[in-house]
């Protein structure tokens, strides 16, 4: 049993990494536009993230400390101060992306509008947090998150060409729309490569008491819950690529892609799209207020935790609380999801050096991780995603006016 609620961990963590705001609309605007030619940013993504997502829970169950207060401890606040800062700002930039995210999902469903379903989403998270536990939470949206195989689904019904999807596992430029591919490639490293997920997953294991004895549980849910991820986001691609495309749709909100399910579901192709992502900016939007109350309280040296009642852990509970009500804003000035959410993306790389670049030096330090700590080929691969990082910060913002 216990091994099965770390998968949960696991597919939790993907939900909320891959089948939100972020995924799910760039690999829209992907397929739409590239059809099958930018698949490889999210089968390069799911292999980096599995490597982090596997470090960070290992530190987690040797150490029995989270990332982020390892580093507040081995490099100190004054350093420690600049990746909290810009994780922080990135963690709201996209918590409000998956507000207005899950508040389209409940507009297309039902009607109305996101200022009007805004509120209502983000007092649902906020009970959730406040109200239930870690398990609870864990449990519930990793089995609400299984709504979003109708996308593997509707691929294998749709019968896409192997060979095509094959050739979008391998990097090439693009004939013509440079920018626009390569600010999509970026959108989509960045979605899927999120400091968050790494973050989160540390302070998660902690929270369920992880030990050494769950290393080899560590590197299942590491494969199997990334892997999961992975393979929904590029189904997300490919059914874009087959319905979208033909059409010439080229979709600028989550409006114009709603229908993309309608071949294979009919009519209940439309509820299926909003409960995906319905389902999967909900889990991000818990991830990410947990996440910002986890950054905080490990940063500043607070009481933290989702299994305590917010009265003993008053300032844990007012972060997540004041992070939900700074994120409904933008809902309610009625900017569009999908626009907020593909800046946010481009602007989530930025952060990814600054956060990934000092766990590589705490993953090699016998102090924290014993005989534990990492081999050569995680050494290169970590290396690798950081060397990624720069060059993906470094052109973000230009691909972000150019592509855009």
């Amino acid at each position: 049993m216990k091994g099965l609620l770390k998968i949960a961990l696991g597919i939790l963590t993907s939900v909320g990494g891959y089948l939100e705001a972020g995924s799910i609309g760039t690999a829209l605007q992907a397929g739409a536009a590239f059809r099958f030619a930018l698949l490889w940013p999210i089968a390069a993504g799911t292999v980096c993230i599995a490597f982090l997502v596997e470090m960070s829970g290992r530190l987690a169950a040797v150490s029995r400390h989270t990332m982020v207060d390892i580093m507040r401890k081995r490099f100190g606040v004054s350093f420690h101060i600049w990746p909290f800062v810009a994780q922080l700002v990135v963690d709201l930039f996209v918590l409000a992306s998956e507000i207005g995210g899950a508040a389209m999902a409940m507009q297309l469903a039902f009607g109305g509008s996101i200022r009007v379903w805004a509120l209502p989403m983000a007092v649902l998270v906020w009970a959730l947090l406040w109200f239930t536990s870690f398990a609870t939470i864990e449990n519930g949206v990793a089995t609400l998150g299984l709504v979003t195989l109708c996308f593997v689904v509707a691929t294998v019904q749709l019968g896409p060409d192997p060979h095509a999807v094959a050739s979008g596992l391998v990097p090439r430029l693009p004939v013509s729309n440079a920018a626009q591919y390569g600010y999509l490639a970026v959108g989509m490293l960045g979605a899927t490569i999120s400091p968050y997920l790494v973050t989160f997953y540390s302070s998660g294991a902690v929270e369920e008491k992880w030990s050494p004895k769950d290393l080899v549980a560590n590197r299942i849910v590491a494969g199997i819950g990334m892997s999961f991820g992975g393979m929904v986001s590029m189904s997300v691609v490919i059914v874009s690529a087959l319905v979208l495309a033909p059409q010439g749709i080229q979709p600028e909100s989550f409006k114009d892609a709603a229908g993309v399910l309608r071949p294979v579901f009919g009519a209940g192709g439309l509820y299926l799209f909003a409960a995906s992502l319905g389902v999967g900016c909900l889990g991000a939007a818990l991830e990410l207020a947990l996440d910002l109350s986890y950054l905080a309280a490990q940063t500043f040296g607070w009481e933290w935790g989702e299994d305590q009642e917010p009265s003993h852990e008053a300032r844990f509970a007012l972060t997540y609380t004041a992070a939900l009500v700074l994120a409904i804003v933008p809902s309610l000035l009625a900017i569009d999801p999908l626009k907020l959410t593909m800046a946010a993306m481009a602007f989530t790389v930025i952060a990814l050096p600054i956060v990934i670049g000092p766990l590589m030096v705490i993953m090699n330090d016998p102090e924290y991780l014993k005989t534990h700590t990492n081999g050569w080929i995680t050494n290169i691969a970590v290396t690798a995603i950081v060397v990624l990082g720069v060059i993906l910060a470094i052109v973000s913002i230009p691909l972000q006016f150019a592509g855009s």
